[in-house]
């Protein structure tokens, strides 16, 4: 990546924004540390002149002067001027001893620099003045080893400082050259979408971070996009095919039809075939509209809670004496006592659903098929069957029959146009549900399972 490129990305602002945060903690937290540092070592060196005024305060006893000034000249001579100062005047303010010259200091502590006189250029001292019987005691003790402390301390603080900095921009550098690549490799998947390569997908570490996780969920998105073009491509694949031959169909009785008013015979049954291939015709892009729109999530806006042992009752009710009078026995077989079966969406596409699954049974199952609708809970979910014994659909073909225009080879002589299966995965797909189909030897189930978030809680 180009350096300007890489000032502009994103992850490398917000590395080089957590790296200034992390600096400024740092030494905001060293500056703490220095300022509570600096007052202890303060603290430390009055405790310390304190205490040495104390000692040689101990030596004036019995108003024993001559002591009192040796102890001074002593601790004088053997202690460095730049180290330790002393002072001991008299009542009228007259030098008796000490290496030191200085009067009217106030009592207690206080600092002597090198603007005064007898204080050694270039240093300062902590000095602590006090009475002694009727003589001034002053004991004054260098800076310069807390000086040194100090700026010890402060270079060790900048070098340290200058690391940390130079370690956070370089580790904030490399992170964001992480994440950049992670994003350009998104940006180049989608580059890749936007040419129609619908197979691109977003490499994935496997670390299971948000990026991954936004990743998952991107090529989630763009595998059912695929799924959906691929349809579509199906879909106009299986409209050439299928449609091609009513309306050869049609065409052929429309020329019939006119063939016969130029000889003056009676066209009347021709346009009673015409206007049945033209209705089939229309309810298949009907059939097909509506798939579209229910796949495009239009009807989410009806979506009410109901019951769906009300829909089943409603199905069998309707379908009940067909099935009779074909032959065949519908039942219900119940598993839930009240309203058990309560669910979050859109009534009347449900019904559509089980309407269409129990057509498809009536029209492919012999006579003497009993077909059985039940609606049960599975944990926090609910499910929906149509099962019957009739001679159900090959394993291999079960998941091709949700395909548009679809129809098995042994169905191509019954009614229908092969959308029945494709609107139940449309109305399932919108509800969150999945539909299965499973083997019921002999005999098909077919499953709508409903997940928690569209299955209402028990009452």
């Amino acid at each position: 990546m180009r350096r300007l490129d890489l000032l502009r990305s994103t992850p490398f602002r917000l590395a080089l924004t957590f790296a200034f945060l992390f600096v400024l903690a740092f030494v905001l937290s060293g500056l703490v540390v220095y300022q509570s540092m600096r007052a202890d070592l303060s603290d430390r060196l009055r405790k310390t002149a304190a205490e040495t005024f104390s000692v040689v305060a101990a030596t004036y006893a019995g108003n024993d002067l001559e002591d009192l000034i040796a102890t001074v000249d002593s601790h004088s001579r053997l202690s460095s001027p730049k180290e330790q100062l002393y002072s001991l005047n008299g009542p009228d303010g007259r030098h008796l001893a000490g290496n030191l010259v200085v009067t009217n200091l106030p009592a207690g502590f206080s600092v002597l620099n090198d603007g005064m006189p007898g204080v050694p250029a270039e240093a300062s001292y902590g000095a602590y003045t006090g009475p002694v019987g009727k003589n001034t005691l002053t004991v004054a003790l260098s800076f310069s080893q807390t000086e040194a402390l100090e700026a010890l301390v402060l270079v060790n603080f900048g070098w340290a400082t200058l690391i940390a900095a130079g370690l956070a921009v370089a580790c904030g550098t490399v992170l964001a050259l992480r994440v950049q690549r992670r994003l350009d490799a998104i940006a180049a998947t989608m580059v890749e979408i936007s040419h129609g390569k619908l197979d691109a997908r977003i490499p994935l570490i496997g670390n299971g971070d948000d990026i991954d996780g936004v990743s998952a969920q991107v090529n989630a998105a763009l595998e059912r996009l695929s799924s959906l073009v691929e349809g579509m491509k199906q879909v106009s694949s299986d409209i050439a095919h299928d449609l091609k031959t009513p309306l050869n169909r049609l065409q052929m009785i429309l020329e019939g039809a006119a063939e016969k008013t130029s000889s003056g015979e009676d066209i009347a049954t021709d346009l009673v075939e015409a206007r049945a291939e033209s209705a089939q015709i229309n309810e298949t892009f009907e059939a097909l509209l509506r798939i579209a729109q229910i796949e495009a999530g239009a009807r989410k806006a009806r979506f009410s809670d109901f019951d769906l042992d009300d829909v089943v009752d409603t199905i069998a009710e309707i379908y009940a004496e067909v099935a009779e009078d074909d032959g065949k026995t519908l039942s219900i077989r119940r598993t839930l006592e009240g309203p058990g079966g309560r669910i979050r969406g859109d009534r009347e596409l449900l019904t559509q659903l089980l309407a269409n699954l129990v057509e498809n049974a009536l029209r492919h199952c012999p006579p003497g098929t009993v077909i059985e609708l039940s609606v049960r809970r599975h944990g926090d979910r609910i499910v929906v069957t149509v099962a019957d014994n009739g001679p159900g659909i090959p394993a291999e073909e079960r998941e091709k029959v949700f395909r548009r225009l679809y129809r098995l080879d042994k169905s191509r002589s019954t009614p229908g146009s092969g959308l029945g299966l494709s609107l139940v995965r449309a109305i399932a797909d919108l509800h969150g549900a999945s539909v299965e189909l499973q083997d019921r030897q002999p005999g098909l189930v077919v499953a709508v399972d409903f997940p928690k978030s569209v299955a209402s809680p028990e009452q």
